[in-house]
């Protein structure tokens, strides 16, 4: 303990395909300043780089300079522990293998790790939110994909290549299954994303003949919120929009709990905010699909991490487990 006494602070990086979010965070979880720039802005990966490091490096100044910080960790899609690395990440403008961890070393001199956005989540969950000492759980989030992280006996699930736990892809509609980005056809993803939800509107509004309010909004524009604010007024196609979703995703869950037996399964992002409209369907799907012996066991949990800081709580968490790193 008397290291993080000397280095009370941590550094989160949160890299998405829009803007990148950088904060310093104290032991407890408090985020003591932070910043952001638009990741977008920069096709050369070095400039991105520096430009993150000269918004970084002022608050890192202000706050009793680098020997006061542990470690830097990064959550970024693709993103790789073992290697430090970002490969061949989709929503990312840099293509192929982007060796970042060692690049914000070699500028800042602070030891640092990088993981993908779910495993960063579950870290951040583990030390600052609602798996605070639990050693069996699964993280879902549910954003424009279906991300997880997976933690079994306290441990973060890698993999022997680093990229282990992606049940946003496993298939989970053989017949007619929807086109996925990952090229595959049924994942997890198509369905119980936010961009999910969004098909599933525009299936059902095609399918289906009663009123809407969702028919007032042009299809193709229709978003999760538009569903969750037309379920919440009582409409009835909107609610079944949620019911099915959550269906597919408890069918799923109830798989993963034979996997690992966990604790509890924690849901983060914009549509676990959806409260009891996702909480119950799912609830009542993993009930119904769960083999006997796991009835009742698993937990389903909301994440504690307040939104707009998780991401950058989860990467920071990164930093106080670098010492076990590499």
């Amino acid at each position: 303990m008397n290291s993080n006494m000397e280095k009370p602070y941590v550094v989160g990086i949160d890299i998405g395909g829009t803007n990148t979010v950088f904060g310093i965070v104290d032991a407890r979880g408090t985020i003591v300043a932070s910043n952001s720039i638009k990741t977008g802005a920069y096709d050369e990966v070095d400039n991105y780089v520096d430009e993150v490091c000269k918004h970084l490096l002022p608050l890192i100044e202000a706050n009793g300079g680098a020997d006061r910080i542990k470690g830097i960790g990064i959550g970024a899609p693709n993103g790789n522990y073992y290697s430090g690395t970002i490969e061949f990440a989709p929503n990312l403008p840099w293509r192929g293998i982007i060796p970042l961890a060692a690049m914000f070393e070699e500028r800042l001199n602070i030891p640092t790790a990088l993981t993908n956005d779910a495993n960063a989540a579950a870290i951040g969950e583990m030390t600052y939110g609602a798996a605070r000492g639990m050693k069996d759980f699964i993280m879902i989030t549910l954003g424009t994909g279906v991300g997880s992280g997976i933690v079994i006996n306290g441990q973060m699930v890698y993999g022997h290549d680093g990229f282990a736990g992606e049940l946003g892809h496993t298939i989970i509609r053989r017949e007619n299954g929807r086109l996925c980005g990952c090229g595959r056809h049924g994942c997890l993803e198509t369905y119980c994303s936010a961009t999910g939800v969004a098909r599933t509107a525009r299936e059902f509004l095609t399918a289906r003949t009663e009123e809407s309010l969702l028919r007032a909004i042009p299809a193709e524009a229709i978003t999760s919120k538009d569903v969750y604010d037309a379920a919440v007024k009582g409409d009835k196609l909107a609610q079944d929009i949620f019911e099915y979703t959550g269906q597919i995703l408890g069918e799923a869950l109830a798989d993963a709990i034979a996997f690992s037996s966990p604790e509890a399964i924690i849901l983060f992002g914009g549509l676990a905010k959806a409260g009891d409209l996702i909480f119950k369907p799912v609830q009542r799907a993993i009930d119904e699909n769960v083999l006997n012996i796991y009835k009742g066991k698993a937990k389903l949990l909301m994440s504690e991490l307040k939104d707009s800081d998780a991401a950058v709580l989860g990467a920071s968490a990164l930093g106080w487990e670098i010492k076990n790193a590499k």
